[in-house]
């Protein structure tokens, strides 16, 4: 069942979203070599928590973090540890915030230092295909027509587009229907009526698109062990137009690639 929401709800996720978006602002900062990925977790926790939110990921069926850090291979739901980070890696950090009732999401993925070119490719044309992606959330729309948007843009490159892992619904529970998924064909699925807060998030691999979970029962991996980019926005869907509300806006003011 897709839970719609008020203009009032949607205010509610922006709040949330705005603490999302600087905590994120936050970790950007430390995202350099030498940094244990477990500081840039108790940096993400500590400001969330100083603004009068919770992390939404931390104990969400048993995730032990505030965020999900999936580095290189790695393409969502990775533990922060004790690992440093070093240069040419890639980190993917997942993070949520619940606010007033209401949680927000959003996922960036940076380059550590200088990454190669294929890679560094590989993460412009997923930011991109986010984008892309929201360009087709439009009222009137179907999901099918932002998973096909998303598809169009990035298999051109020879990616994978992950299929086991989507886009989803949002408000007062994390996950909420319906599902959004980065492949798909246009006029196909749910309708996007007015109301609708959906989180985007492109996963795509540089080689195959098939993944494997690791044995922590959490880390999802791709199979060739090639890296993965993810990128993710959550955004409202109304009749007079579609808002973004989360921001990626405090990442890029520390952190240009």
């Amino acid at each position: 069942m897709i839970h719609y929401k008020t203009r009032e709800q949607v205010e509610l996720i922006k709040e949330s979203a705005q603490i999302l978006g600087k905590a994120h602002g936050e970790v950007a900062k430390h995202v350099k070599p030498g940094v244990k990925t477990i500081e840039l977790d108790r940096i993400a926790e500590e400001f969330i928590r100083d603004h009068g939110g919770v992390p939404s990921f931390k104990n969400f069926n048993g995730f032990p973090a505030s965020l999900c850090i999936s580095l290189n291979e790695n393409v969502v739901h990775g533990f922060p540890s004790d690992y440093e980070l070093k240069e040419g890696d890639i980190i993917s950090v997942d993070c949520g915030v619940f606010f007033k009732g209401f949680h927000s999401d959003s996922a960036y993925t940076y380059p550590v230092g200088k990454v190669n070119d294929e890679t560094l490719k590989l993460l412009k044309v997923t930011k991109e295909s986010l984008y892309k992606g929201i360009e087709k959330a439009v009222c009137g729309n179907r999901i099918g027509d932002i998973a096909s948007a998303i598809q169009k843009h990035v298999e051109p490159f020879g990616y994978g587009i992950v299929r086991e892992l989507v886009g989803h619904g949002i408000g007062e529970e994390l996950h909420e229907s319906p599902e959004v998924p980065n492949y798909g064909k246009p006029g196909r699925g749910p309708k996007l009526n007015d109301g609708l807060v959906i989180a985007i998030e492109p996963m795509i691999n540089l080689g195959s698109k098939s993944v494997v979970q690791e044995d922590d029962g959490w880390t999802i991996r791709t199979a060739d062990r090639k890296p993965s980019a993810h990128f993710e926005h959550t955004v409202a869907i109304f009749k007079e137009g579609t808002e973004v509300l989360t921001t990626h806006k405090y990442i890029e003011e520390n952190f240009k690639f």
